[in-house]
């Protein structure tokens, strides 16, 4: 298996840049091999400072002029910079660091290798006593270069099934700064970063307002309590969700009145909302899961018929849009959640409102902070539900590459759909006759693709198939080394938290089917065609 990550030292890098057979040095060939067998490839910041002042003098002691020297050196290490990531020093230990050390510099590169997660960790180096302080291995680049072998199928690397490392790695360096000017102005709670926060994102769905708040589950909670939604009432949802979704209804004393989903998009099915209404409802709450948004046009129809306000849950669906319009803004509220697995997520709870009502928007300011309007003025009874200053920071930087993350999980989507119904990964077409009772749902004959809605983009939160015999299925996957996961086992009106309220399976047909049969393979932007590729052919395997 080829070492996931490694860090050029000086005397490598150096090596490649005087070497006069440069195309078969060692560190060159690393280069030029590492992003095809998966690899990373870093250079110490301590580094760069050594780099150039020993590259221009060497460079003189051949013979070159001294401005010819610097012009070559910059040009060299543009060059590098543009293959290689920079690895900085953690802001910690560092005085036992130093302590411990034989060499300084190889002492903080070695300590900036902590913070790299995703696989082994290797120093490439031409010096024999380059001090690791144990924390990696250090070895020659010829060395390197031989352990770097593209992975051939599953079980050669690791696939993870959300990959949250490798977007770290592209955007670190903008994280750990706006970390550090959190740190420095020590305003940890609603700081400047919170409101910088707001402003873009409610730029970016179109919304008048944002509202950040500390939970995806939080913004469920304060959209309904901002709506006046309490005990006796109810809120009409899907039952095909996380438990979040009808907890929040019910711990408010409402009532969640669940209503079956539509086979194709797992989302709230319009037509059988209608005849669920009451006098007592008081909101309806579609999901939008899996990463595709409800039938809003459909679904606030029926709204506006009875006067009712519409949330939706979009903690899926952030990115995605319905015809033309982004996820969040297409109805009275829209919430999302920023947990770290979300299409945008941060490195912990958080989650935001988003509304065009003037109204709405001022009492979910209020209500997140205990109801208050001014300091130590409470005209509502609210909750602690403001977003920490520290995760708006690391949001905000996500926030920055949330556009091309977005078409790179349609990308993978749309690869993974290529994959599965053209190929049984030998060059055999795999696909058949849809099936009647899946309507518009393409299919294989091993599993059911996800299906994307006329005038809707997904973003693929999950890439959520539907297979007969999943537990075979998954254990097969599981022996290739490929993860799995089964979102959701349990529709709501199965749980026990919901038992009182009487509901019958009957009711729930689609619901229950789907329950049996969803299955999610790996996804996230930075997934690569061959992972791709093997989760496939360990799909089809059976």
């Amino acid at each position: 298996m080829a070492d996931r990550h490694y860090i050029l030292d000086v005397s490598a890098i150096l090596d490649m840049w005087l070497d006069a057979d440069v195309e078969n040095n060692p560190t060159a060939r690393l280069l030029e091999d590492a992003e095809v067998a998966g690899a990373k490839l870093w250079v110490g910041a301590s580094a760069l400072n050594t780099l150039d002042f020993v590259a221009v003098r060497r460079l003189k002691d051949l013979g070159a002029e001294p401005e010819t020297a610097r012009a070559t050196v910059q040009q060299l290490m543009q060059q590098l910079l543009e293959r290689v990531a920079v690895l900085s020093l953690p802001g910690h230990e560092q005085a036992a660091l130093y302590a411990e050390a034989r060499d300084f510099e190889d002492a903080q590169i070695a300590a900036g290798a902590r913070s790299l997660r995703g696989g082994r960790v290797a120093i490439v180096t031409l010096d024999a006593t380059f001090d690791t302080l144990g924390e990696c291995e250090a070895m020659q680049p010829s060395e390197a270069l031989a352990r770097l072998q593209p992975a051939t199928n599953a079980t050669d690397a690791a696939i993870p099934f959300i990959d949250l490392a490798a977007q770290q790695r592209r955007i670190r360096p903008e994280i750990e700064r706006r970390i550090e000017t959190v740190l420095r102005h020590g305003k940890y709670i609603m700081g400047p970063e919170v409101g910088e926060l707001e402003e873009r994102l409610a730029a970016y769905t179109g919304s008048k307002h944002c509202i950040s708040v500390s939970s995806g589950t939080d913004s469920l909670l304060i959209a309904m309590m901002a709506l006046g939604i309490g005990r006796g009432d109810e809120v009409i949802t899907t039952p095909f969700t996380f438990i979040a979704t009808g907890e929040m209804i019910a711990l408010l004393g409402a009532k969640p009145v669940f209503v079956d989903i539509d086979p194709a998009t797992y989302n709230i099915a319009p037509e059988n909302i209608e005849a669920a209404i009451s006098p007592k409802t008081r909101a309806i709450m579609p999901v939008s899961l899996y990463g595709q948004c409800a039938d809003f046009d459909a679904i606030n129809a029926i709204a506006e018929k009875h006067g009712l306000p519409v949330i939706e849950d979009g903690a899926q669906s952030f990115g995605a849009t319905y015809k033309g319009r982004k996820s969040c803004a297409l109805s009275t509220l829209g919430s999302t959640s920023f947990f770290p697995s979300k299409p945008l997520g941060g490195y912990g709870d958080g989650g935001a409102l988003f509304t065009d009502d003037d109204h709405l928007a001022k009492a979910m300011r209020e209500i997140r902070v205990h109801g208050q309007d001014r300091r130590y003025h409470h005209p509502v009874i609210g909750v602690n539900g403001r977003m920490d200053t520290l995760q708006a920071a690391i949001v905000l930087p996500k926030l920055e590459v949330f556009p091309e993350e977005v078409h790179l999980r349609q990308q993978a989507g749309e690869r993974y759909n290529q994959l599965l119904l053209a190929t049984d990964g030998h060059g055999q077409t795999r696909m058949e006759e849809q099936e009647p009772n899946i309507g518009v749902h393409p299919c294989s004959s091993v599993a059911i693709t996800p299906f994307t809605a006329p005038g809707c983009t997904h973003v693929y939160a999950q890439y959520t198939l539907r297979v007969q015999d999943r537990e075979a299925v998954q254990a097969r996957l599981q022996q290739a080394g490929i993860p799995t996961a089964v979102h959701y086992p349990v529709p709501l009106y199965r749980q026990p938290a919901f038992a009182d309220l009487g509901y019958a399976p009957e009711a729930f047909p689609n619901a229950e089917e789907a329950s049996e049969q969803v299955m999610s393979l790996p996804m996230h932007p930075y997934i690569t065609e061959s992972e791709q590729q093997a989760v496939i052919n360990a799909l089809l395997a059976g």
